[in-house]
Parts: structure tokens; sequence; C-alpha cells
């Protein structure tokens, strides 16, 4: 596998990535660098916030959500990259000092959203994760403008990462990179999750972020692991596709034919190597599953 940066750019934890199909364009973050980016082409736009960012996920009314450490906001994607303007949406967590981690809409629209112990000091700089503090919210738009409703899903999460949904809509797949463990919940007809089950075969690193392709099988970023790992739908390891960063945070399929995988790294505190902090694509040989836009 061939894997180029898209860019020449470095970022301090890109994560993230979200494929728009409908405008061809790959969004991510820097979470400590405070920026979400969007790249369009070989254009690379990137608003500056000022706070960490999770995700930047395109909404179906045309701007986009932010998953901020104070909040859920939403991004008027024709303001100015250094003056983005931002209407708070929904506060989510309520307890004090955890933000915002991995975030993802589900085929029916509705963002689901991680939280954590916060993490990252006022440079970006790694405080350690001490308690397991962090939730799992499902956020469902409400019509008129109301404020959006906010369904509590888990408590007592790590680093919660990884939310994909089987083509059958029966399971939600879900990391928590603290415990080392990839997760399975069954989803109940009434929007809650049902019993959980670790569902994946251990392997290098630790769980981050995932993509699902058309398959079924879900490819996995692994943290300190220097690789991919695609894990079949019975959760047993169907290959390894090493990478060169020592620190993939997620991926996700992108291009027109959804062949192009894309994939985001963090930069290590110590031993960088030249490409870590990038954010790289390959052309694989399998088609993967579309990106969902919040609805609302």
């Amino acid at each position: 596998m061939q894997w180029q940066p898209v860019s020449p750019d470095r970022f301090k934890l890109a994560e993230g990535p979200f494929w728009d199909a409908s405008t061809q364009a790959l969004h991510f973050v820097d979470i400590a660098g405070q920026k979400a980016c969007r790249l369009n082409g070989n254009d690379l736009a990137g608003w500056q916030l000022a706070e960490p960012v999770s995700a930047f996920i395109p909404t179906t009314m045309g701007d986009a959500l932010l998953t901020l450490a104070s909040g859920v906001y939403r991004l008027d994607l024709t303001s100015s990259t250094d003056r983005p303007e931002l209407c708070l949406f929904s506060k989510v967590d309520p307890v004090d000092g955890n933000r915002a981690n991995e975030a993802r809409c589900d085929p029916q629209g509705r963002l689901w959203l991680g939280t954590m112990q916060n993490n990252l000091g006022p440079k970006g700089e790694d405080i350690p994760v001490t308690r397991d503090t962090g939730g799992l919210f499902r956020l469902n738009a409400s019509p008129h403008g109301q404020p959006p409703v906010v369904t509590p899903l888990l408590e007592g999460l790590g680093i919660p990462n990884t939310l994909e949904w089987s083509a059958d809509g029966r399971f939600v797949y879900f990391a928590d990179s603290k415990a080392g463990q990839l997760y399975r919940y069954s989803l109940q007809p009434d929007g809650t999750l049902g019993a959980r089950e670790t569902w994946a075969a251990e392997g290098p690193g630790a769980p981050d972020g995932s993509a699902l392709d058309s398959e079924g099988y879900l490819w996995n970023a692994r943290w300190g692991g220097g690789c991919l790992l695609r894990f079949a739908p019975d959760g047993r390891i169907d290959r390894r596709i090493d990478v060169p960063v020592s620190h993939p945070t997620s991926c996700v399929f992108g291009g027109p034919d959804l062949r192009t995988l894309y994939l985001t790294s963090a930069i290590p505190s110590q031993g960088a190597t030249a490409l870590d902090g990038a954010v790289l694509r390959a052309q694989v040989d399998v088609r993967g599953t579309p990106c969902a836009r919040f609805a609302g």
C-alpha cells in the first residue's frame, strides 16, 4: 500500500476524519492545535479555534458541527478561518473537567459523542488520563430551532474512540483506548444499548478510530502500534497494514468511489519521524461505507 501525505502540513493531533461525498471534501481536526480543517482538492482551509476540537461534521443545513471542550457548536462555513462564526448548539456532558473526543453520526444522521477527562494543557501538552469520567451521548436535532435532544448512553469511560454501525443496524462498534478494548454493543429497538461484548482480538498498540468497509470489516488505527488492523465481522484480525507513522489516530474511506483510505496521525512527544502528524492517503482494494452528515 502506497501512502502519500495530502499536504506538507504536520499536525499535533490530527483526528476525526470525515469524507463529505456531496462536496468531495475531507474534514478533520487538530485536537491539540485547536483547528478544524477542510481539504477540497489541493485547497486546505483551517478554522483556528480557542479550545480543543475533536470533530468537524457537515450538516444537512449546510453548516457544520464542531465538538469543542465547552460543548457542541455550529460553524458558519462561510466565515473567515481566523475569525470563525460559532453558535452554541448544545452543552452535552455535565462533568467538570471533561472534553469531547470521538464523534460520528449514525446512518440516521444522529450525532454520537464520546467524552473523556481533559488530557491537554493550555499549550496542547499531554496530561495523564487518571479518571474514567467520560460518557457517551446521542444528539437528535429538534424541529423549529429547539435545542437538540441529548440522550446519555454510557458512563464511566476512559478514552472513547471508534463509532461505527453494522450494515444491518444490529450493532455499534466502540472502543475505550484507556482500557485497550474494542467492544460491540447490540442496538435495541428503543434506541438504547444492549449488552456489551469484548469483540475484537488483541493487537499492537491501543485501539483508536476506525472505518467500516462495504464487506463489514472494521479498519482500526492502532495508537502507538504503527499500523491499521482490519477486523473481520467475527472480531478476528484479517489483516495488518503497516503505516509510516508511529501514532495513527483514525481513518475514513473517501474519493469518488470510496476506495481512497485517509489516515490521520499525531506527533509523539519523543522520537517523531518525518511523517508523524501528517494526514495520509492510499488506494485500497475494497470500497468503504459513506459518512453521514448530521440531520439538522
